[in-house]
């Protein structure tokens, strides 16, 4: 016996039209972040707060972990929230918090860029946490070639965010977007 389109039981494939739009956006725009980090955007505020929260979480753990503590925990915030959409199925959602990630990845770029010059404004003053780390590590000189390398894996995850995204949201089912809204 073969099932009908009318059985209820049946998934049935559907375009998830406000992720795909929500999708779109991301994508779209990604691509000034990613070309120009150091302009900011519209999370920058927030990443700001949780980069600033992670020195504190981190400071009992001595000097090096609490320098990278703010950077640390400008990716695991939204590793964390990838991690729950994750258990709770929504890979859609899982996408949006990927991206998230690539769009930290790229601020967190411009600060490695930044550990020489020491140009941009620091909150609260302070020692310039990548000066501090990459010199403890002897590795200042590379901060370019760091940077580079910290924007070139945001700029992966955020393609692979939007691919998976797009991916997700055109191949959903009824069920999956239903259970999603719910």
């Amino acid at each position: 016996m073969t099932s009908s389109a009318a059985d209820p039981a049946t998934p049935r494939t559907r375009v998830a039209t406000p992720r795909v739009i929500l999708t779109l956006v991301l994508a779209v725009y990604g691509i000034p972040l990613m070309r120009h980090p150091e302009a900011g955007g519209f999370l920058d505020g927030i990443d700001l707060a949780i980069h600033e929260t992670g020195h504190l979480v981190f400071a009992p753990f001595g000097e090096v972990i609490q320098f990278a503590g703010g950077t640390l925990f400008q990716l695991i915030v939204p590793a964390v929230f990838l991690g729950y959409f994750l258990r709770r199925g929504d890979r859609h959602a899982a996408t949006v918090a990927q991206w998230w990630i690539a769009q930290n990845l790229w601020n967190i770029s411009v600060y490695v860029r930044d550990a020489r010059t020491q140009e941009l404004p620091l909150v609260g003053g302070g020692e310039h946490d990548w000066a501090f780390l990459l010199g403890h590590f002897g590795v200042l000189a590379h901060d370019q070639g760091i940077g580079r390398t910290f924007h070139a894996i945001g700029t992966l995850l955020w393609l692979t965010s939007v691919a998976a995204g797009l991916l997700f949201s055109l191949t959903a089912t009824v069920a999956e977007s239903t259970d999603a809204v719910a």
